[in-house]
C-alpha cells in the first residue's frame, strides 16, 4: 500500500481504537447556568474535576464527552455534538480540516509537550563539535519536529526554514553543525551513548528515566516553528468568538490547580502556554497549506 506525506502524518498521530464512551445536550443547567459541551480524550485525569469547579465558580457548567479515541471528538464538534473539545495540536486539527474540508479553529492554546535534545557527553548545545552526529526518531511526524528542534538550537539549517514535513534531506550541509542519524523513537535514549545527542519525545523520555531538567534544548512555544504543535481548544469557526468559550480557555489558563495538574499527569515535561489566538490561527493557515501542498 502506498501513502501520501499526508497520509502517512495522519496514520502516524492517530492510530487508537473507535469507542466512544459517553454523549450529553447542551442547554441552560439548574439555576440558568450555562451548559457547555467539552469533548476530551482522557476525563479520568484529575485536573478536570479541578477545572470542572473553577468553570461552576463563573457560571459555567461544563459536561465532559470522554472519548477513547482521537478521531472521534472533531467530528462530534463539527457536527454539534460538541461545543468544544480539546486533545489535540494545531498539526492534528490543520490535517483534520484539510482532510474534511471543514473549518473548525483554536480559541486558546494549553500546553505543548516538547521534544528535547538530551546528550550523556555535553552539558550544552554550544559544546557539540562541528560534524557531529545527532539521533533523530525516524517517524514521519517526530523527524519532522526534531529537525525544527535543532533548527531552533541552531546546530543545523533547513532549506525554506522547514516544515512539518522535513526531512534531512532538507538539511543545508554548508550551514549545519551536525549529521542526522535516524532511529525508531523509543531507541533514541539508548543511542545517546554513541552520538552526540539525541531527540526524545515526552513519552519515551519518561520512560528511559531522562529528566527533562537535564535536557539541553527543546521546543521553544515562543518559536513560530513549535506553535503547530501546541494543543489547544478547537470551536466551529462561527463559535471562535463566544464570550463563555473564550472564559473557558481564560479559566484553564488562570487555574493553578488545573496548571499545576497538567504538568504533574505528564510526568513533568507538559509546557503550560497562553499563545495568543491570531498566532495559533496564522499557524493553522500555514500548516493547512502545507498539507494541501504535501497532499
Amino acid at each position: 500500500m502506498t501513502f501520501t506525506k499526508r497520509g502517512a502524518l495522519a496514520a502516524s498521530i492517530a492510530a487508537f481504537a473507535l469507542l466512544l464512551t459517553s454523549c450529553s445536550s447542551s442547554g441552560s443547567g439548574e439555576g440558568g447556568t450555562e451548559t457547555v459541551r467539552l469533548g476530551v480524550v482522557g476525563e479520568s485525569n484529575p485536573y478536570w474535576v479541578d477545572f470542572v469547579d473553577a468553570a461552576a465558580e463563573e457560571g459555567i457548567e461544563v459536561d465532559l464527552v470522554d472519548f477513547q479515541d482521537y478521531n472521534q471528538p472533531n467530528p462530534a464538534l463539527s457536527n454539534g455534538d460538541l461545543d468544544l473539545n480539546q486533545f489535540q495540536h494545531v498539526v492534528y486539527l490543520a490535517e483534520y480540516n484539510v482532510a474534511n474540508d471543514d473549518d473548525l479553529v483554536p480559541i486558546g492554546s494549553t500546553a505543548i509537550y516538547p521534544l528535547a535534545l538530551f546528550s550523556d557527553t555535553y552539558q550544552s548545545v554550544d559544546e557539540i563539535p562541528e560534524g557531529s552526529e545527532i539521533a533523530i526518531p525516524n517517524d514521519v511526524v517526530n523527524r519532522a519536529r526534531a529537525l525544527l528542534v535543532l533548527q531552533s538550537a541552531g546546530l543545523l539549517e533547513l532549506e525554506g526554514g522547514g516544515s512539518i514535513f522535513s526531512t534531512p534531506d532538507e538539511i543545508d550541509p554548508e550551514t549545519s553543525k551536525v549529521t542526522i542519524v535516524e532511529v525508531q523513537a523509543d531507541l533514541v535514549p539508548n543511542s545517546l551513548a554513541d552520538v552526540a545527542g539525541g531527540v526524545v519525545n515526552n513519552e519515551f523520555a519518561t520512560k528511559a528515566g531522562l529528566d527533562y531538567a537535564d535536557a539541553i534544548a527543546q521546543d521553544d512555544p515562543q518559536d513560530p516553528n513549535a506553535l503547530p504543535y501546541v494543543n489547544i481548544f478547537a470551536a466551529r469557526a462561527e463559535d471562535q468568538d463566544n464570550e463563555t468559550y473564550l472564559k473557558l480557555v481564560e479559566i484553564y489558563q488562570g487555574t493553578q490547580a488545573v496548571q499545576d495538574g497538567v504538568v504533574n499527569d505528564s510526568g513533568g515535561t507538559a509546557v503550560m502556554t497562553s499563545v495568543p489566538v491570531a498566532d495559533l490561527l496564522a499557524s493553522l493557515e500555514r500548516v493547512q497549506d502545507d498539507v494541501r501542498a504535501n497532499s
